[in-house]
Formats: structure tokens, sequence, C-alpha cells
């Protein structure tokens, strides 16, 4: 093992060290949902493998994920700009197939980026913390057929959400 005082010669404080890790962790989401949006054709599948992909990632990096959503550090300013800044980039990796499939403006697109990720998100944290009650293939296709039921619905009347 490391020693505290060997690992604090390299972080500051127990905050840095944090977000050291937050920021390892973040970065590996973001990379599994980039690779299961591009591992895939069809945007079914899509969404298929990237709600899978973000329920592995919880189920194999399940400590992890509970520091990242429920560590006494939540409140830090430097934290939520890292959380915000992992809703912002599995969600730029989604919206960036919506709009070029639905046509919609950058803004539109994200917003429903941001609304697929979200159900991901809320969804693999509700599942977590019921210990897998449900098997995870089932959960996260439980969460899939009700997002590809909302987004297939996309694209809508051109202009109609511009």
């Amino acid at each position: 093992g490391v020693t505290k005082p060997v690992l604090y010669q390299h972080f500051p404080g127990k905050l840095d060290l944090y977000l050291a890790v937050l920021d390892l962790h973040i970065d590996s989401l973001v990379y599994e949902v980039q690779k299961a949006i591009a591992s895939k054709k069809e945007n079914v599948d899509r969404v298929h493998a990237t709600t899978e992909a973000y329920f592995r990632f919880i189920d194999s990096e399940s400590e992890a994920f509970r520091l990242l959503f429920e560590s006494d550090a939540l409140a830090e300013p430097q934290v939520q700009e890292r959380l915000n800044r992992m809703t912002y980039e599995c969600a730029r990796a989604v919206s960036a197939v919506i709009a070029v499939d639905t046509g919609l403006p950058e803004e539109s697109a994200m917003m429903l980026g941001v609304g697929l990720i979200g159900t991901a998100q809320v969804t693999a944290r509700y599942w977590l913390n019921r210990d897998g009650r449900l098997p995870l293939e089932k959960a996260a296709e439980f969460v899939a057929q009700l997002q590809w039921r909302g987004i297939s619905s996309f694209p809508i009347e051109p202009g109609a959400l511009g």
C-alpha cells in the first residue's frame, strides 16, 4: 500500500486526491459512452449499447460511482463542475448523432442528449442502490426501450423545435 505521507506528496489535500480520482472515472465513463455509440450503425442499437455501457460502468465501478454521486464533496464547486462536465461530454456524444440524423439545431439536439444521458444516469443509480435486484441486462433493456420510444419519434416537423 501507499502511505498517507507518500500520497500527499503528490496531492496537497484530500479534495485534490478526490478530484484526481473523479477525473479518471469521468474520463473512463465518457470513453465507454463514446465507444458504445461508435460501435453500432443503427440508432436503436446505439441507444441500447450506450445505455448498457452506462449500466456496465456503474456495475463494474460501483464503489467509484458511489464516490462520484454520494460523497460529502458533492457540495464543492470543483466537484460540481466535473460532474457537469461528465454529463456534458456524454450528452455531446449522443447529441452529435441526434443533430445529424434529425437535422435539429445543436442546442435542441443537446437538450435531447442530456435527457437521454440523465435517464441512464438516474436509473443506473437507482438500480445500483437496489443492489441489482433486476439483472443488469434486463434493467438496461427496460431503460433503453423507454429511451428509444421517445427519441425514435424524432425527427419531427422541420422547425417545430428548432
